[in-house]
């Protein structure tokens, strides 16, 4: 799928909470009222109601139960804030302000723009900013003291892996899943005759909009992102943050109703046409257009990895040493083919880290095996760049229960979380006893997490 946004855009449905019967009251104009005490501290009805309204703007439909959850999980925060507060912590200004700039983005891209934010909460965009900044700095000490609460337990020695490890029975072992290590050796495509092509193609459409025909038209032809193509390219009011900065910036320089010369970006090759602008805001019609490759390019990669994997398969250089010499893939050539994930280092990757093409090709093979040339995409996968390869299967790890022996570190991760929550779990009813507690009737049916609000 064609990757126009840097960060997924929630479809916007909004269904009004039809289950709870204060709910409807509330929406209609019922009075504020405060449901809940911690120490000092009250929350009210409308705090409940905007986190509601948070969930109805992500598409979700919030019932009673939603609700009690929202209480409890705002009672439990009001217990980290003001050990927060008796800690001295302090907020972390810079990350504040961020997010509240992707909530903020958020809200204007799922609604349409800053007067559908104002008409949705019912309050000016101002206040809706010194609320949220408030609620964000709180939330901001909440996960610092619980980084704190954590932070105390000590990390498990082997020692402790062990006895933990003996402590779970047999049907409570944690399964782990297949996992492959594997090499590689790619080979591009003619990425400049196809880049050429496609830029080729979109002046031409430009010239053709710019001597009277419709942009959407064209677009419902000829664009390649399935998101937009439809609606004759259109992409709706959004931020600009919420897209690639060159294709922003693109956009933003324009006035309305112009098209822009050809843009580049990770997704292809566009030109935009600017609808409207507000503010940070726009709304613009695009064509997206990715490099293809012809047969030919195809056949002269397969042709030449097939050259290399004979060489690996006659013992004349090893795959480690073909990766460094043949690959055109900076990201592995340099480590003799072998692939690791960006984030954690690791060089073991389950079914689903690998990329479908990748993983077709590696469910029937055995380990030791090279593959014959296939055809997937580059390392980043994000751009989807086409990539023609050949994989060695280093190793394969079946799928199995875990055993202390051979899988550590995932039993390690499992004690540290195990640990982590129940020293959240300990805080937080030691708070419970010595912070007093009043619920409103409205909300005493909840079945709670905790069993410890009572009212004192």
């Amino acid at each position: 799928m064609i990757k126009l946004y840097r960060r997924h855009v929630l479809a916007l449905i909004l269904v009004l909470a039809s289950i709870p019967s204060f709910a409807q009251k509330y929406s209609n104009g019922m009075v504020e009222k405060t449901i809940a005490v911690v120490g000092k501290d009250v929350i009210m009805l409308s705090d409940i109601e905007e986190e509601c309204r948070m969930q109805r703007m992500r598409g979700l439909v919030p019932d009673m139960t939603t609700r009690c959850e929202i209480l409890e999980g705002i009672m439990v925060n009001k217990l980290f804030y003001f050990q927060a507060q008796l800690d001295s912590l302090a907020v972390n200004d810079a990350n504040v302000e961020a997010a509240l700039e992707s909530r903020i983005d958020e809200a204007y891209s799922s609604l349409g723009g800053e007067a559908k934010v104002e008409e949705y909460f019912g309050k000016p965009i101002h206040k809706i900013r010194a609320e949220w900044r408030e609620a964000l700095g709180e939330q901001s000490l909440i996960q610092e003291m619980q980084r704190n609460v954590t932070g105390k337990t000590p990390r498990p020695t082997p020692s402790d892996v062990e006895a933990y490890f003996k402590s779970l029975h047999e049907e409570d072992l944690p399964m782990v899943s297949t996992k492959y290590r594997l090499r590689q050796i790619g080979l591009y495509p003619d990425r400049e005759a196809a880049n050429l092509a496609v830029k080729e193609k979109l002046l031409e459409l430009r010239e053709r909009v710019v001597n009277g025909e419709k942009f959407a038209t064209l677009a419902r032809l000829y664009s390649q992102d399935p998101g937009s193509m439809t609606k004759g390219g259109e992409l709706g009011m959004m931020s600009k943050n919420v897209f690639w900065p060159e294709f922003s910036d693109a956009a933003m320089s324009l006035k309305v109703g112009q098209v822009s010369q050809i843009v580049e970006t990770p997704d292809g090759f566009h030109i935009i046409q600017l609808i409207d602008r507000q503010g940070d805001m726009f709304n613009a019609r695009h064509i997206l257009m990715k490099p293809s490759y012809t047969s030919e390019d195809r056949v002269k990669a397969f042709e030449r990895l097939d050259s290399i994997r004979n060489l690996v398969v006659a013992d004349s250089i090893s795959f480690q040493d073909a990766a460094r010499k043949f690959s055109q893939d900076p990201k592995t050539s340099t480590s003799g083919g072998l692939l690791a994930d960006q984030y954690t280092g690791s060089s073991y990757f389950e079914k689903d880290q690998l990329k479908p093409a990748d993983y077709a090709v590696l469910k029937s093979m055995q380990e030791g095996e090279i593959s014959e040339p296939f055809e997937s995409l580059d390392t980043e996968g994000r751009n989807g760049n086409t990539i023609y390869k050949i994989v060695y299967l280093e190793k394969i790890i079946p799928s199995h229960t875990a055993t202390y022996r051979d899988d550590y570190n995932d039993l390690l991760n499992e004690l540290e979380n195990k640990l982590a929550g129940e020293a959240i779990d300990k805080f937080i009813r030691e708070k419970q006893k010595v912070t007093k507690v009043t619920i409103d009737p409205l909300f005493r049916g909840c079945e709670f997490k905790y069993d410890g609000w009572t009212v004192k």
